[in-house]
């Protein structure tokens, strides 16, 4: 589970989900209609993106994921955990608090 929330994480951060990355996924499908996977499998790498395209993605979510995060978690100290959980426990529950009322 946490390897896949980690993908699905920085997936979603880069934005290489994104329809331009990824091509338009839900209307080619609707459009393709398959009855199994292999329909579908074929329909995308023949008419929406090459097999070829979503490896490089594959592989920029490699780098992203080892190099940017990687990097970005080495930074993190325990301070700044501590001062993250008080800050959304108190200062942001007041916030939302003094919004509602």
């Amino acid at each position: 589970m946490a390897k896949e929330w980690i993908l699905n994480s920085a997936m979603n951060r880069f934005q290489l989900n994104f329809k331009r990355n990824v091509g338009p996924t839900s209307e080619s499908i609707r459009k393709c209609a398959p009855k199994n996977i292999d329909e579908w499998r074929e329909y995308y790498f023949k008419n929406v993106k090459p097999k070829e395209h979503i490896i490089e993605l594959g592989k920029k979510l490699y780098i992203k994921i080892t190099e940017v995060i990687q990097a970005e978690v080495a930074e993190i100290t325990e301070q700044d955990c501590i001062d993250y959980m008080m800050q959304l426990v108190i200062d942001r529950t007041y916030e939302g608090y003094i919004t509602e009322i």
